[in-house]
């Protein structure tokens, strides 16, 4: 089982916010989940960035893969060094 971090998408048509899972591979980006990490919000006004950092580093510490987006992320928000 290949498990990657990556997010899912929640929120309203044109007004998404994202939250950042730990989900095997395998599965659709919606579909079922691990643990949730974290959450994006990337709208202009209030761009928000929060991480469980104890669940992230765990899962980090365990094997699992960022995805390309989660990782710009994780090197904006630091402290991780991914």
């Amino acid at each position: 089982m290949a498990l990657t971090i990556r997010l899912t998408r929640k929120g309203a048509k044109k007004n998404a916010f994202y939250r950042i899972v730990v989900a095997d591979s395998r599965f659709p980006r919606d579909g079922r989940v691990v643990e949730q990490v974290g959450f994006y919000n990337p709208h202009k006004d209030d761009k928000k960035i929060e991480l469980y950092e104890d669940k992230l580093r765990h899962w980090l510490d365990k094997g699992a893969r960022p995805s390309v987006t989660v990782k710009s992320l994780l090197k904006a928000h630091g402290d991780f060094g991914v």
